[in-house]
């Protein structure tokens, strides 16, 4: 069966317009790096105040078994201190301006990679021949950058105004 609009003479009006949606990319970080930052963030806003599990827990609105799950990866990568005792709970081991999001994602999921060749090498038997292996790389790159250069500052601050982020698409009309 031809495509639609096959049947169409050539005119000159036909043409092609670029075509911009308004739906966001779908690259994903976990529910649980999503949950480390929000709890990040309830212990960013008690400053050097050290916080019970029960209490973030209230703070942040989530299960108590969840975030000491959250709170164990982020004081076994030294993003948080944990202190026992009566008095004891937990407190940023750093100040929020000197905390990424990189690292917050990188305490709970492990290294930043869009592909396993893009962080490890020798994972992959197409790696050889490879001809898309650098520009992932490039594209790794880049993401790394842009989570490195928003801070737990950053995020507490309010939202900015909404900006669409257009996805372009390319339409010939009849």
């Amino acid at each position: 069966m031809p495509p639609a609009g096959a049947d169409l003479p050539p005119r000159a009006e036909n043409r092609t317009i670029s075509v911009y949606f308004r739906t966001a990319a779908m690259l994903r970080v976990s529910k649980l790096t999503d949950y480390a930052t929000v709890v990040m963030s309830v212990l960013a806003e008690a400053g050097s105040e050290v916080l019970s599990a029960q209490v973030l827990a209230e703070r942040a609105r989530l299960e108590i078994p969840t975030v000491s799950k959250l709170l164990k990866q982020l004081v076994h990568s030294g993003l948080v201190e944990s202190f026992r005792g009566v008095n004891g709970g937990y407190r940023l081991a750093r100040e929020p301006v000197a905390i990424s999001v990189a690292e917050i994602v990188v305490a709970m999921e492990g290294p930043i990679g869009m592909t396993e060749c893009s962080v490890t090498s020798g994972l992959c038997d197409h790696e050889h021949h490879c001809g898309v292996r650098g520009n992932w790389q490039r594209i790794n790159q880049a993401i790394a950058e842009a989570l490195a250069s928003v801070t737990l500052a950053d995020m507490m601050k309010p939202p900015g105004p909404k900006r669409p982020i257009p996805t372009p698409l390319r339409v010939a009309l009849a």
